[in-house]
C-alpha cells in the first residue's frame, strides 16, 4: 500500500495461530464492590451499604446466568 506522497506501509501478518489473547480474571464481589465504590469495611459496618452491595451482587449473578443461558441456547439451536 502506499499513500498519496508515495511512501510504501509495510503490513506485516501474523501467522493464524498465532493470536495473542489476554484475560483478566476479576471476582464478582471486587467488581461490585468497586461499581458502588464501598470497601468490605463500609459493608461490615453499614448496613445501608451491606444492603446496596448484597442488592448488586444477586444483579450480578442473575445476568451472569442469564448471559450463560442465551449463550447455550445459541450453540444448541446455532443462530
Amino acid at each position: 500500500m502506499s499513500d498519496p506522497l508515495g511512501i510504501r506501509r509495510l503490513r506485516v501478518r501474523a501467522p493464524d495461530g498465532a493470536r495473542i489473547e489476554h484475560v483478566i480474571l476479576q471476582r464478582p464481589l471486587h467488581r461490585v464492590l468497586a461499581f458502588t465504590r464501598r470497601t468490605i469495611d463500609d459493608v461490615i459496618n453499614d448496613p445501608i451499604a451491606r444492603n446496596q452491595v448484597r442488592a448488586y451482587f444477586k444483579l450480578h449473578k442473575w445476568v451472569h446466568r442469564a448471559s450463560e443461558i442465551s449463550e447455550l441456547e445459541r450453540q444448541w439451536n446455532n443462530i
